[in-house]
């Protein structure tokens, strides 16, 4: 019980934590804006008759598959194909989960759907980094882990 309270308790004033974590869920944040950005938007051209719930649901999946290959792939610059895969798939999904629900509700909350439009997005890229950042900090804190 201790050692869980030892993790629970850290510092939260540490700059360098606060900057590599902040670049770590931007470069998350890129990988799954792409594919949850890129669902919404096509079923928003092809008019699609989704419902939202399920438009959404296949925003977030669609956004941790973009994320993962994203850093796949520059993972793999530095490591095989293989570790570079598992290395990917092995990070934070807590992380990933939560900047996409921010994203998906912000637009439900704000369109009244799954629409985007220049107001929205914005507003959704920001709910998408603010959601996951102070998980991100504890757990490059705490445990020693980045999600990148």
């Amino acid at each position: 019980m201790n050692a869980i309270v030892q993790k629970l308790n850290i510092s939260w004033s540490c700059i360098p934590t606060w900057r590599t974590a902040s670049f770590n869920t931007l470069w998350c944040l890129l990988g799954c804006s792409i594919g949850d950005l890129g669902t919404i938007f096509y079923f928003q051209v092809t008019g699609i008759d989704w419902p939202v719930f399920n438009i959404m649901l296949l925003a977030i999946i669609n956004g941790i598959l973009t994320s993962i290959l994203l850093e796949t792939i520059i993972l793999a610059r530095q490591m095989p194909f293989n570790l570079a895969l598992k290395t990917a798939a092995g990070m934070s999904l807590i992380s990933m989960v939560a900047m996409e629900a921010a994203m998906n509700l912000v637009d439900v909350a704000i369109t009244g759907g799954a629409k985007l439009t220049l107001f929205v997005v914005p507003i959704m890229l920001l709910a998408g980094f603010l959601a996951p950042l102070p998980y991100n900090y504890w757990r490059l804190k705490a445990l020693g882990k980045s999600c990148h």
